[in-house]
């Protein structure tokens, strides 16, 4: 072979694997390909391999987000707190088509993460970063919740319990912690077991993903950080809405009354801020011969949510099938 034509060879070869390597996916694009993986599990795996070589500030700091999310949905809380704290990390905008978090929402996210595994250190490091002089009124709030949750999460008995829930009750009556009460309330409930504080929840926030707690609709996971805080009371919750019964008219003299259960068509699996999130459990399932899909709800605080539910087939028993399975669910219709 002429030497020079095999010199411009191996020039067109290298130059030709620099752009297939060196050419790097966005982060919504990863998101898609994510969704398109057999499992989240997968899916993770196919992000962090991404990170390591995205060089965009933006781009990357997108994925640790993405990364993040779904390391939290699978209970993964330290490694979704590293995350968070790596994107936190890193000064970029916003990736185009990806979360707007600001970085003191993510340092936020990180000490919600710490707390899940009970590590109160890490989470009293992150809360006294910057994030303590935000000047965002919604982040301080949060500030002051999250530590008077590290406060219980470091107590070794109920009489450490005494001086956060003091806190907590004061942060009641204070204006600017307003957005939060039901998650002041729901701790306050759940650490001294008082009804009272169960039935304003349910009362005064009744569509709140803390009085479908109080109610039995939705179960509190097993790692949460208020199941490494000593309670002084039992915070029973309720059976549940969905279990009540109809009690339709019957056609015989005896005027007995016959009571059958609801037949429900529908189940929710999850709720999510993040369609991408969505998405992918919705995908996981379907590769498990489920009939799900992805609905979305617009609150009155202008926040959309999406939903992943599954269809009832006609084997009936979608919910024991789905629970077999390892999801968690309940009836919507």
């Amino acid at each position: 072979m002429n030497k020079k034509f095999f010199v411009l060879l191996i020039a067109v070869t290298l130059l030709f694997s620099f752009n297939l390597s060196g050419a790097e996916l966005k982060a919504k694009q990863v998101a898609a390909e994510a969704v398109k993986k057999s499992s989240i599990s997968d899916s993770i795996s196919y992000i962090k391999k991404q990170i390591e070589g995205t060089t965009t500030a933006s781009e990357k700091r997108a994925m640790y987000i993405l990364l993040a999310s779904l390391q939290e949905q699978m209970a993964y809380y330290e490694d979704a707190q590293k995350s968070y704290a790596a994107a936190a990390s890193i000064s970029a905008g916003a990736a185009d088509g990806m979360s707007k978090k600001t970085n003191e929402q993510l340092v936020l996210d990180a000490v919600r993460c710490s707390l899940c595994c009970g590590d109160f250190n890490t989470a009293n490091s992150y809360l006294n970063s910057s994030v303590r002089n935000s000047k965002n009124a919604d982040v301080i709030s949060y500030v002051k919740l999250y530590s008077q949750w590290s406060a219980l999460t470091a107590a070794n008995s109920t009489e450490d319990l005494q001086e956060p829930i003091e806190v907590l009750k004061a942060y009641l009556k204070v204006d600017s912690m307003k957005k939060i009460q039901p998650a002041i309330l729901l701790t306050l409930w759940y650490v001294t077991g008082e009804v009272s504080y169960s039935k304003t929840i349910t009362s005064d926030f009744p569509k709140s993903t803390e009085a479908a707690i109080v109610k039995g609709d939705v179960q509190l996971l097993p790692a949460p950080f208020w199941f490494f805080v000593p309670k002084s009371g039992v915070a029973e919750q309720g059976t549940g809405t969905f279990s009540s019964t109809e009690e339709p008219k019957t056609e015989t003299k005896s005027e007995e009354k016959q009571t059958v259960a609801k037949k429900y068509t529908k189940w929710q699996l999850g709720l999510f801020k993040t369609e991408n999130n969505a998405k992918l459990l919705c995908e996981e399932v379907k590769g498990k011969g489920f009939d799900a899909s992805v609905t979305t709800e617009t609150r009155a605080s202008g926040t959309t949510y999406y939903i992943v539910t599954v269809k009832e087939d006609s084997k009936g028993n979608v919910s024991d099938r789905l629970r077999s399975a390892g999801y968690e669910c309940y009836p919507v219709d």
